[in-house]
């Protein structure tokens, strides 16, 4: 039987659309016929199939539904998307359809014809049409749909009784890899309750219903509790074998309504992540705001972050400087777009292509356009291709860094801020020996007589960034493993990417000139343990020795050239409290000014690859560089 009903259905969705706009238009007219019929047999308490009174109704009838629905837009609905939408257009026909019936047979009355007719037909023919939009929906979808879908139907649960969770209900009822069982909730008093026919469990019947309806994908509709509490709820699903997806919060859905292609799948920036301070405006504004202000490295993570908080905040004009041009296309886009939509059409975003290294270039983009702040974020950063090429990495970070600031030095900038790293502090590997060497140069200018604020910022691990394992981890485990971790003790510091950039940009409002700040990033967190994670949140179990038919292992493959197991963020052992509670400050020592440029002048020249480490090592005293990992690596 469900096979002949599928080959109908299949033929009826097969046909051109104006034949379905044809079939629905004489089911209405059976249907405004049928409810005049029931209308008139209820009102006399007898049946009566057809008689003078039901034919002058029936006129009456057709000739005011005919242009009502066709001027209301009626049959320009698709049924098998029937939802609030169509219920509105019809509720909008009905009404225009119910007024002209009323006045004619109720108010001026037909001979014949009794006036409650008037008010009863209308009701009854609503309820038809309504139950007809219905069904061709539930045909439609739930049986077509779903006898046509020949892969896996996922058993599935919504996290959250609320309003998201009721229209992601209503939105997963179009899916037909989807198979709803129900909302789950920590409130224990929602338990066994309704929503939209969908019943409410209490969380703490979770192992239960994974276990009885063998739930693979549990749906996070939480989009505005905090992350603390996010964190809670996800550590309480991770000891189950599901896979756990998230809406977003409401800020990034633009029109507030949710739908199924909201969803996405759990960041882990949604666990590690911490609740946002608020920012001290005052500081956020002091370097930013009415401002000429350049951003290096633009179309980086941290650079492009950066730019959307400086146009959010109200930068005069703002200076976009990349080497890359895909990246400086897209993050030119992005932002000329986003200050559009956000009524900040008076910045003027200006893309300039240029490397660090290019002295000449530097010095017409400042000349030209004369930046007050500069945000020097340009460097390269993947520790073992900057160990495999240490010439053009200290070119870039340390001989870059240092044209950048002689160049802003020139134009007499008011503020500099350079973007730095925890790989600086007591660096084994040779990209923290070159962001150690560029934190000096502005160290060493800080020192001598000027108007410029020189400050360097220092911080862990973003999470999403390009050197960030976390999209690396995803794809190892989407290939089905293993996930390849360095060292089971691994730790590293985390911290989102809109944090990271709204402290830089507070951090650069407390300058005062040669200031080493330090954001505070929180607790560690042991890669091995950030890897068991996703893997667990993606409804995947790990392999090891406990459970030999796991899904994913995790290899050790022993630390890369110049790693550590742990970072520190800095050399001393006296920071010093600011304004902020996130943004510490250290002064610490430096490599005087005459010797610094000997240096400086020195690397510039060389082009050999021992000589270029141990010309580093010279500037920065506290560089331990394993010469056993740097043989591992081809000379540049």
């Amino acid at each position: 039987m469900t096979a002949v009903i599928t080959s109908i259905l299949e033929r009826i969705a097969g046909i051109p659309r104006w034949q379905k706009q044809a079939i629905v238009f004489l089911l209405d007219i059976i249907l405004c016929i049928q409810s005049i019929w029931i209308a008139y047999s209820l009102r006399i308490g007898v049946w009566i199939y057809w008689d003078y009174a039901v034919e002058k109704v029936v006129l009456g009838a057709l000739l005011t539904m005919i242009p009502t629905f066709y001027f209301a837009g009626v049959y320009k609905a698709i049924f098998r998307y029937a939802g609030a939408g169509m219920m509105k257009t019809l509720v909008r026909a009905f009404f225009f359809y119910s007024v002209p019936i009323l006045v004619i047979f109720v108010i001026v009355g037909i001979d014949g014809v009794p006036r409650t007719i008037g008010m009863i037909q209308p009701t009854i023919f609503f309820i038809l049409v309504g139950f007809s939009r219905v069904t061709a929906r539930y045909l439609m979808l739930d049986i077509l749909n779903r006898n046509r879908f020949g892969g896996e139907t996922k058993n599935v649960l919504i996290y959250g009784a609320g309003n998201a969770g009721q229209q992601l209900a209503a939105s997963i009822q179009s899916e037909p890899a989807m198979r709803l069982h129900g909302f789950v909730d920590d409130d224990k008093r929602l338990n066994g309750q309704k929503l939209d026919g969908n019943k409410v469990f209490w969380s703490g019947r979770l192992p239960t219903l994974i276990e009885k309806h063998d739930i693979t994908d549990i749906l996070l509709a939480l989009p505005n509790i905090s992350r603390k509490k996010r964190r809670m709820i996800v550590e309480e699903i991770q000891q189950f074998k599901v896979h756990v997806q998230t809406l977003p919060n409401m800020k990034e859905i633009m029109d507030g309504r949710v739908s199924f292609n909201d969803i996405r799948e759990l960041d882990i920036e949604d666990l590690l992540g911490r609740e946002p301070v608020a920012p001290h405006e005052l500081l956020l504004g002091r370097t930013i705001v009415g401002k000429t202000v350049m951003v290096t490295g633009a179309g980086g993570s941290i650079g492009s972050e950066l730019c959307r908080q400086i146009v959010r905040i109200g930068a005069r004009r703002l200076v976009l400087y990349e080497i890359s041009e895909f990246s400086l296309y897209a993050i030119d886009q992005e932002l000329q777009t986003y200050a559009s939509e956000q009524g900040h059409q008076h910045i003027d975003i200006v893309p300039l292509l240029g490397s660090v290294t290019d002295a000449q270039r530097l010095a017409f983009v400042f000349g030209r356009w004369q930046p007050e702040t500069v945000f020097h974020a340009a460097a390269y950063k993947h520790v073992p291709l900057v160990e495999a090429n240490p010439v053009e990495g200290v070119r870039n970070n340390i001989l870059g860094t240092f044209e950048v600031v002689n160049a802003a030095h020139m134009a007499g900038i008011k503020d500099f801020i350079l973007i730095s790293t925890d790989k600086a502090v007591r660096p084994t590997n040779i990209m923290g020996a070159t962001k150690r060497g560029a934190e000096q140069i502005l160290q060493a200018f800080a020192a001598k007589a000027g108007n410029t604020k020189y400050s360097m910022v220092r911080f862990g691990n973003v999470l999403g960034s390009s050197g960030s394992v976390v999209p690396l981890f995803r794809q190892q485990i989407e290939a089905g493993g293993p996930i390849t971790l360095t060292h089971r003790d691994v730790t590293r510091y985390f911290m989102t990417i809109p944090e990271a950039a709204l402290l830089v940009i507070q951090a650069g409002g407390l300058a005062k000139g040669g200031e080493v700040f330090v954001l505070d990033m929180g607790k560690s967190v042991k890669i091995i343990d950030l890897a068991r994670t996703m893997v667990q949140l993606s409804g995947l179990s790990v392999r090891d020795e406990a459970r030999p038919d796991g899904d994913i292992e995790i290899v050790e493959v022993g630390l890369r050239p110049g790693e550590k197991l742990y970072e520190e963020l800095i050399i001393g052992n006296n920071p010093e409290a600011t304004k902020h509670e996130r943004i510490m400050m250290a002064h610490e020592n430096f490599t005087p000014w005459p010797e610094l440029l000997k240096l400086l002048h020195a690397l510039k020249k060389c082009r050999d690859r021992e000589e270029t480490i141990s010309l580093l090592e010279n500037l920065v005293p506290e560089f331990e560089h394993n010469r056993d990992n740097a043989a591992q690596v081809s000379a540049t």
